[in-house]
């Protein structure tokens, strides 16, 4: 697809609205012929053809051959060609980062897993965030031109409408994403990086047509993405979700937040590698003992749960009962039709899903917990990096 497409597609007109709406149409539902097309966008199949032609001409559509029918002259099929336009993904977690690039097609082209990263607040950190971006796109075997966004996630309170992020790199008064675009030279878009697992899972993952989810991301904090009738839930300011800063206890754990007794501080992969520590330095027996001394990473404390490490699985088991009773209040007031488990502590499987759906049993309305699917993340650890990638798509088309 040339470069100019995103000025087409911004321009604001008539015309570039219904190129829009064309290339949105192939994204949700495939290769269709130009009569679907004309039912759906309610445009004459003359104009249809027209728009269709001349997006062909340009490289943004291909032909795929004709549609079998039993009878009559076999229309043809027409959908996105894949290879026209390219998206990153940045999924910036706690101690590491995942890129992908994803093509026109929604399909993933190139992953890169696990890139060492300290997320610390500090130019440096920055700095260091958007050379591993460059470097990545440099190895990727496509023209710069060709990539139209790069979708970065954060955790924590994130705008993606006017680009800024109050959590981490506040460091300028212009937008966190032009300070990255300027970095990389492409247009850069920011996002919650548990909104973004939840659109990815949405997009990609377990969901089968239900239009309102909750997606619990317990990774090293605890977040949730909301989707309503299909759309990302962002609130008035795009902070919507953070249940992990919802006072819960009454203990005197300091919260990353600065408060105490947030829910985070007992449900998160923070508060598991902080018990699970706390007591083998007490003195109770762990596998994770045999390897080495402590501290343990959350890495090997959920590698010893799936092999059935004993203390590993109590403290999995409670922090998904207290998880659970959350959940609970969840779904009292969003009675949704699915509420996904994600994020590290979802590849616990089981040992977090079970105590979990029991609590949510005990805890929450009958008449309303009966009409809500629970379940474990399909994407699992890559819904970060697939929910940036499909979002940096999405908000291309959203310009």
């Amino acid at each position: 697809m040339p470069s100019n497409f995103l000025k087409e597609i911004g321009e604001g007109t008539r015309n570039s609205n219904i190129k829009k709406n064309i290339i949105t149409y192939f994204i949700e539902n495939g290769n269709s012929t130009i009569t679907e097309l004309s039912k759906e966008l309610d445009l004459s199949i003359p104009t249809t053809s027209k728009f269709v032609n001349e997006m062909c001409a340009k490289g943004y559509l291909n032909e795929f051959g004709k549609l079998e029918t039993s009878e009559g002259r076999r229309p043809s099929l027409y959908g996105i060609n894949p290879d026209s336009g390219y998206f990153v993904g940045a999924d910036v977690k706690k101690f590491s980062i995942d890129l992908g690039l994803m093509n026109f097609n929604g399909d993933m082209v190139e992953l890169r897993r696990e890139i060492p990263y300290v997320n610390e607040n500090t130019p440096e950190a920055l700095d260091r965030l958007c050379d591993i971006i460059n470097d990545f796109i440099n190895h990727c075997d496509i023209e710069r031109n060709r990539i139209f966004n790069t979708n970065i996630n954060l955790s924590g309170r994130v705008n993606p409408d006017t680009g800024y992020c109050y959590s981490i790199f506040n460091f300028a008064e212009e937008p966190l994403t032009r300070v990255i675009a300027n970095r990389l030279g492409m247009q850069v878009s920011v996002e919650n990086d548990s909104r973004a697992m939840a659109y990815g899972e949405y997009i990609k993952g377990c969901v089968k047509g239900e239009k309102d989810i909750l997606f619990i991301n317990v990774s090293w904090g605890l977040g949730m993405g909301i989707i309503i009738d299909g759309k990302p839930y962002l609130g008035k300011s795009g902070y919507s979700g953070e249940i992990g800063h919802v006072h819960s206890f009454s203990n005197e754990v300091l919260c990353q937040c600065g408060k105490k007794g947030c829910l985070e501080t007992e449900v998160s992969g923070l508060a598991l590698h902080r018990i699970v520590n706390e007591r083998i330095a007490s003195g109770e027996t762990s596998i994770l003992t045999r390897t080495h001394k402590g501290p343990y990473s959350l890495d090997e404390i959920i590698k010893a749960t799936m092999q059935e490490d004993l203390l590993c699985i109590e403290v999995v088991e409670s922090l998904g009962t207290k998880l659970g009773e959350a959940v609970a209040g969840l779904i009292n007031v969003f009675n949704p039709e699915l509420v996904v488990i994600g994020g590290a502590l979802s590849l616990t499987g089981d040992y977090l899903l079970q105590p979990l759906k029991t609590a949510v049993m005990k805890y929450s309305l009958n008449l309303v917990n009966k009409d809500t699917i629970i379940t474990l993340s399909k994407l699992r650890d890559k819904a970060g990096v697939v929910g940036a990638c499909v979002l940096a798509r999405t908000h291309t088309l959203e310009l």
